[in-house]
């Protein structure tokens, strides 16, 4: 793994990596949106060093959590010094990451032709909607589009009603950084193994395909229907649902095993009123019984009658709720930083604890610093180049 000029690693700062199972590890993410962005925090979070290269005339918002953790430099890529900037931090970098549409990498300079020259064992990220080929691959397209073709939104929604979706959680977090970020760390094994960099092409339509495999597999066996809202796990079964209770709140039901589906139904009263759930037949009359028994008491009653037992039911809560629940204050799941509740690093680790989510930094503020803590060659004539914005001190050491 990448390490400062005097052998060590770098430590942390509250905008660097320093901790965590990926301490030593050197990111550099040319500045885009959504899924990249999201894996480049993934690695923060996990305690790599993440250098954020950004546009001098589109500068990340400073509540942009996305990008919390990560160090800031302002690079003019289009400078004619730019490119050579943005090399001298690949020769020094364990992964760049890059989410921009095919080909405009290489207009830049910036392709994996010129960055394997500078660096062989670098792993060059690619995030896409579409992929780096294919028809679509040249066209624009949003979290929405990509779901749409994999097949994934055409399952989710209510019977007779159209695709429902989940923010745009499912497509760019879900299909594609998450998967950018497991191809990252697989060809990093890879480098550590003693084999070279090579690239990593994630795209959202290819992870949220990926991501359905269960389902692909249900239809193919004749268990899953391609009628939206009739299958077990989407709407389908009145014992997987939702339900609103008196107050206007829901409360979620998942109660999917014979013995947790029997404790819901007994703490409910209903445990000899109900028809046999294992015909789908049974299933209207079953639904209607459990929405007329959950409105008849409000989220925090429910949620009182069901608390500690294996029915599988929860209170529906806002974010805003959620910071408060007792299981997530206990877990630390959400944690303060700079005053602004967020979610804290995830996955945990017993022997390299993450790190507590760093600050979002100011645009630029780390410009120089990296620089200097990475051991760039020319950094000097790089500072006065003009490619180079933000804080320009070069006396700067970190």
């Amino acid at each position: 793994m990448a390490s400062s000029t005097d052998g060590s690693t770098t430590e942390s700062t509250g905008r660097t990596g320093g901790s965590g199972p990926l301490a030593g590890v050197r990111v550099v993410e040319l500045a885009g949106l959504g899924p990249a962005p999201f894996c480049a925090m993934l690695l923060a979070d996990l305690g790599a060093e993440v250098v954020r290269v950004e546009r001098p005339t589109e500068p990340a918002g400073r509540q942009d959590l996305l990008n919390r953790g990560k160090r800031s430099m302002l690079v003019d890529l289009k400078h004619e010094h730019g490119p050579s900037a943005l090399l001298a931090l690949v020769e020094r970098a364990d992964v760049l990451l890059e989410g921009f549409r095919p080909g405009v990498a290489e207009r830049l300079g910036l392709g994996p032709q010129e960055c394997f020259a500078r660096n062989p064992a670098l792993v060059y990220g690619r995030m896409t909607g579409w992929g780096q080929d294919g028809p679509l691959a040249e066209t624009a397209g949003h979290d929405i589009d990509y779901i749409a073709l994999s097949g994934a939104l055409h399952a989710s929604g209510r019977a007779g009603g159209p695709p429902s979706f989940p923010a745009n959680l499912l497509g760019d977090f879900g299909g594609g950084a998450m998967y950018l970020a497991v191809g990252v760390l697989s060809a990093l094994l890879r480098v550590r193994s003693g084999g070279g960099g090579q690239v990593v092409d994630a795209s959202v339509v290819d992870g949220t395909a990926h991501l359905a495999t269960m389902l692909y597999g249900m239809v193919a066996t004749g268990g899953w229907t391609t009628e939206r809202g009739t299958n077990l796990l989407d709407g389908g079964a009145p014992f997987y649902d939702v339900y609103p209770t008196s107050d206007g709140e829901y409360v979620a039901v998942g109660a999917l095993e014979p013995r947790f589906y029997a404790e819901l139904v007994d703490r409910l009263g209903l445990a000899e009123r109900l028809p046999d759930r294992d015909d789908p037949a049974n299933w209207p009359e079953i639904r209607a019984r459990l929405a007329e028994t959950f409105a008849s008491g409000t989220r925090e009653y429910w949620t009182e009658v069901f608390d500690g037992t294996d029915a599988c039911v929860s209170p529906v809560l806002s974010m805003t709720e959620a910071a408060e629940h007792p299981h997530v204050r206990a877990r630390g799941t959400l944690v303060r930083t700079e005053d602004v509740v967020q979610p804290a690093a995830a996955p945990r680790f017993s022997a390299t604890p993450n790190p507590h989510p760093g600050a979002v930094p100011e645009a630029g503020a780390d410009t120089a610093g990296v620089l200097h803590a990475w051991g760039v060659a020319g950094r000097e004539e790089l500072l006065r180049s003009g490619a180079l914005h933000g804080d320009l001190d070069s006396r700067r050491e970190m």
